[in-house]
C-alpha cells in the first residue's frame, strides 16, 4: 500500500487500550528504523515490547513479514509462555520468544528488547577481544555492555537463565558469534543504545582493516571520563522525534 500498510491487516487502533496502541506504534517504528538502516536480516531477528500492565504480555513480529512491512496492527501479542493472545494469521519465531521472554521476565526496565544480526555486529561478536576502546562511540557503549557465549540457535529454553545472568543490569550485549542486543525503558532508549553499539562495531571493523598494531586505543583517563559524562544517558529521548520524522518521510505507514 502507498502508506506502507499491508492489505488484509485490520487496524487495531480502536480495539486495544491506548497504552497498548502506543507500544505497538513505538515497536513498529523500531522495526522500520532497523530496515531503514539496513540492519535487518530478512525475517530472522526480533524486537519486542512489553505492554504496560501486570500481565507481562508483550508484542513481537509476525514471523514472515519483512521489517519494512511491519505495522502497529500486525504485531503479535503473546505471554511469557509464548501463547498467542489475539486473533492473527501469523505465528512467531521460537528463537525470538526464547531470547525476549527471558529478558522481559527478568527485568522490569526491559520495556523494549532489540536483537540484530548486522554484519558489523556479528563481526565484532566473533572477535576474541570483543568491543575495543577505539572510538567515542565505543567508549559510550562499553560501560553498558555485557557478553553471552554462543550456544546455537536460541531454541533451548534452558539458555534463558544463562542469558539473564550474563546481561545482569547492563542494557547492551554482544551475543558471541551471533549479534547484538539492546534493552530500553523506552523505544527511544532501546534504539539509541543499539545505534551506538552498531556504529561502534562498524567503526572497529573499519579501523582494524589497518591491522591491530596500527590503531590507537583511547587513553584510560578518557575511558573513565566518557563513562562519567554519559552516566545519566545518551540522548534517546532527544533523538527519537527526529527518527520518527525521518520514518514519516522515507518509510511511512508503521503506525497503521
Amino acid at each position: 500500500m502507498a502508506d506502507g500498510s499491508l492489505a488484509g491487516v485490520i487496524s487495531l487502533k480502536d480495539k486495544v487500550s491506548p497504552e497498548e496502541w502506543q507500544a505497538r506504534v513505538d515497536l513498529a517504528a523500531l522495526y522500520r528504523l532497523v530496515a531503514l538502516h539496513g540492519w535487518d536480516d530478512l525475517i530472522y531477528t526480533h524486537i519486542s515490547a512489553r505492554i504496560p500492565g501486570p500481565e507481562h504480555h508483550f508484542l513481537i513480529n509476525p514471523y514472515g513479514m519483512l521489517f519494512d512491512e511491519i505495522t502497529a496492527s500486525s504485531l503479535v501479542k503473546i505471554d511469557l509462555e509464548g501463547n498467542i493472545l489475539q486473533e492473527t494469521p501469523y505465528f512467531i519465531n521460537p528463537a525470538g520468544f526464547t531470547i525476549h521472554s527471558a529478558i522481559h521476565a527478568a527485568r522490569e526496565d526491559a520495556k523494549f528488547v532489540m536483537h540484530l544480526h548486522s554484519d558489523q555486529g556479528v563481526a565484532v561478536a566473533a572477535q576474541k577481544d570483543g568491543l575495543l576502546p577505539l572510538s567515542q562511540h565505543a567508549l559510550i557503549v562499553l560501560p553498558r555492555l555485557a557478553y553471552h557465549d554462543y550456544e546455537g540457535i536460541a531454541l533451548n529454553l534452558d539458555e534463558r537463565e544463562r542469558l539473564v545472568a550474563d546481561i545482569g543490569d547492563k542494557t547492551l550485549m554482544l551475543l558471541r558469534n551471533h549479534g547484538t542486543l539492546s534493552v530500553g525503558e523506552s523505544a527511544a532508549d532501546c534504539w539509541v543504545g543499539m545505534f551506538y553499539l552498531e556504529r561502534a562495531c562498524k567503526q572497529q571493523v573499519m579501523a582494524l582493516s589497518a591491522g591491530r598494531e596500527n590503531v590507537l586505543f583511547a587513553p584510560e583517563a578518557s575511558v573513565a571520563e566518557v563513562k562519567m559524562q554519559t552516566a545519566r544517558g545518551i540522548g534517546g529521548k532527544l533523538a527519537w522525534p527526529g527518527c520518527l520524522r525521518r520514518l514519516d518521510r522515507e518509510l511511512p505507514g508503521y503506525d497503521a
